[in-house]
């Protein structure tokens, strides 16, 4: 074993005595980024290469600070996507939200489908639709001046417009005319900020993780953003909390002229995102 191989080893077991919880891949893309090399290239980094700035990331990462906040990058699909403080890091569960939203625009009889991101962060849903759906015309909304920092970086020189305002009196210009609203917003209740990951508390920007009392007060808001910018018949797609699973479908009822409210699950079977079609007239 060579050197940097070893250092791993011994950096994986201090993560994982920090509480981390993917310590072995973290202390590998760590050393990866310290080194300039793929993951699976470490085993070609000679010894006298060893860079002791690998055991200051270490570091920060066991303080909890974010990995991605580290190594300045977030995988997302098939994204490289900017982060850093300020901006919220795209997670994995989020793929999921995307995956049916492709799904969903793909199935409509559009040649070039509408999408607007509301609450877009870094950018990633919004890049993502852009990118798999070659034809789509996307727009993405983010209040945050740093993350919409972030997302600049991260749009430039592709086909998504970014425009920095609320989501809840997004363009008006569009009304009537989007085929998909999409939103991964904040939907996290105030009274549980102490349950919440330290790297998600201490790290994303509060803005993006919590909405109320029970974390559904911005979802709400965008139910009236999305009946307004959308077709008949076109659909809304949002994520929430797998402890929220029950109350989203209800707040896109048929009193509200949306048709077929309905949760959805992730890869790990939890209730993660709910969709819901606007009424036709």
């Amino acid at each position: 074993m060579n050197l940097l191989l070893a250092e791993v080893a011994r950096a994986t077991q201090r993560l994982a005595d920090a509480g981390v919880p993917s310590p072995r891949f973290d202390a590998e893309e760590l050393a990866a980024h310290v080194h300039g090399v793929r993951r699976g290239e470490l085993h070609t980094v000679a010894d006298r290469d060893f860079d002791g700035r690998f055991w200051e990331a270490v570091a920060r990462r066991a303080a909890r600070e974010p990995l991605q906040h580290i190594t300045g990058r977030a995988f997302f699909r098939y994204l490289e996507l900017r982060v850093g403080p300020g901006v919220f890091v795209p997670r994995p569960e989020t793929e999921s939200v995307v995956e049916w939203a492709l799904e969903a625009v793909r199935a409509m009889d559009v040649a070039e489908p509408l999408v607007v991101d509301l609450c877009t962060g870094s950018g990633a849903i919004a890049l993502s639709i852009a990118q798999e759906v070659p034809r789509s015309r996307v727009h993405a909304v983010e209040l945050d001046p740093a993350a919409l920092e972030y997302a600049m970086r991260n749009v430039a020189g592709s086909r998504v417009e970014l425009h920095h305002g609320d989501a809840l009196t997004a363009l008006p210009e569009l009304n009537g005319q989007v085929d998909l609203v999409v939103s991964n917003p904040p939907y996290i209740p105030l009274e549980e900020w102490e349950h919440v990951a330290p790297e998600a508390r201490d790290h994303d920007p509060e803005l993006a993780l919590f909405s109320g009392q029970d974390g559904l007060d911005t979802i709400r808001g965008i139910e009236r953003t999305a009946f307004r910018l959308l077709r008949p018949g076109g659909i809304v797609v949002v994520e929430h909390a797998d402890t929220q699973g029950g109350q989203v479908p209800w707040i896109f009822n048929e009193e509200a002229g949306w048709q077929d409210a309905v949760d959805h699950r992730d890869l790990n079977n939890r209730p993660r995102f709910t969709s819901a079609r606007k009424a036709p007239l």
